[in-house]
């Protein structure tokens, strides 16, 4: 699975011009998942991205986490981060998993997300989707399942 996790202030995600996910002060994170990935790289990932300390302290350095500072969630699927610009000059997206697959996984990483006590918001699997973000800092990280321990 990879994720890209970007600090926010706000985000929000729209769908039809309706706005279905919105939060405050917390992570937008986009979500992919590969071929190959497993329930494990689930926990491993939403373990990671909770406790990561990337929240600044009273001091202004980095030392907070998202759990740490009651920060919320907005959960976007987005099959492209499996995408290989490689070879060509069109995307391949081989390794991107079958979309039942892809949104069984998605949905169990949200909730794994909302059982740690984080308030969630999500996007629509599947759907064209204008996202919102407030990037603080900026700060961004991408995480590969793959490369965690």
């Amino acid at each position: 699975m990879i994720a890209v996790i970007q600090r926010v202030s706000s985000s929000s995600v729209t769908v039809e011009g309706k706005v279905v996910g919105e939060i405050g002060q917390g992570l937008n994170i986009l979500l992919g998942v590969k071929k190959g990935d497993r329930k494990e790289d689930i926990n491993k990932l939403v373990t990671k991205i909770a406790n990561l300390r990337i929240f600044a302290d009273g001091d202004g350095k980095m030392n907070l986490s998202l759990l740490d500072i009651k920060g919320e969630a907005l959960i976007i699927s987005q099959f492209t981060l499996a995408g290989n610009v490689k070879k060509g000059r069109r995307p391949s997206f081989d390794s991107s998993e079958k979309p039942d697959i892809a949104k069984a996984m998605y949905e169990q990483f949200v909730k794994e997300f909302e059982s740690l006590g984080v308030h969630t918001q999500t996007g629509k699997f599947g759907a064209h989707m204008d996202v919102a973000i407030h990037n603080d800092g900026p700060v961004t990280f991408i995480l590969d399942s793959s490369e965690l321990n």
